[in-house]
């Protein structure tokens, strides 16, 4: 196994300033439709992007349209994203602007009406230009962040990039300063209506993720056994 690699440029660069604690309110962040479920606290923005490790990057390519289903990591500042597609686009464009989602489906809410029925979510679209990271002290710790989001405690136990594989890899950067969240939970809308009436059955139905048992690569030789923070994920929700 290859040592983990220390340094691979000068120093890095300074850090940004602190984003303030309440989300900017632009022309894209502006929640225009059910507002009530709108919020401006960054902690919300925080939550959802903690709870996932999954986005979709929107991108315009060569004049078209494309989602880009991606992992990502962060710090208090940047989204970190594998974005090898989008790349593409951002060297024929590099101040296009693109949009990531992140989405967590946490029920359905089934009411007396199909007009009223809806689906519990948590979700947060982030905004701007991103940066292809080039700093190599940077782009090592970027994916430092986005393997640690995925799962914790893999980036020590695993082979670290080599020189080569650094070389070989695309990683975006884009700034959560603009960024907006939606949550929607609770009952149905229509209990004291007049569809109340219908006796009809309402209310929710929760959807729950956990991880399974891990499951071992058939080429793994005989007696390695799940490190410690792969095998204690068994059971644990996810989102």
């Amino acid at each position: 196994m290859n040592s983990h690699p220390e340094r691979y440029g000068d120093a890095p660069p300074t850090p940004p300033a602190p984003l303030p604690a309440t989300l900017p309110v632009t022309d894209r962040t502006r929640h225009r439709r059910l507002r009530e479920q709108g919020s401006l606290d960054r902690a919300d923005l925080e939550a959802v992007l903690d709870a996932g490790f999954v986005c979709h990057l929107g991108v315009v390519v060569d004049g078209h349209p494309m989602v880009v289903p991606t992992v990502y990591g962060r710090d208090d500042t940047n989204l970190y994203l594998h974005g090898s597609v989008a790349s593409r686009s951002l060297a024929a464009d590099p101040g296009a602007p693109v949009c990531v989602t992140v989405t967590h489906v946490d029920g359905l809410v089934l009411a007396r009406s199909v007009f009223e029925h809806g689906v519990s979510y948590r979700s947060a679209m982030i905004h701007g230009v991103p940066r292809v990271v080039t700093d190599p002290e940077e782009k090592l710790r970027g994916l430092r962040l986005l393997t640690e989001h995925a799962t914790p405690g893999q980036w020590e136990y695993a082979r670290s990039p080599s020189r080569k594989e650094l070389a070989a890899t695309t990683l975006l950067a884009l700034s959560l300063a603009e960024a907006s969240v939606k949550t929607a939970a609770g009952p149905p809308d229509d209990g004291t209506g007049p569809d109340a009436e219908l006796g009809i059955w309402a209310g929710n139905l929760p959807l729950t993720a956990t991880w399974g048992a891990p499951v071992p690569d058939p080429l793994l030789p005989a007696g390695i056994a799940p490190p410690r923070h792969i095998a204690e994920r068994t059971g644990i929700r996810q989102g």
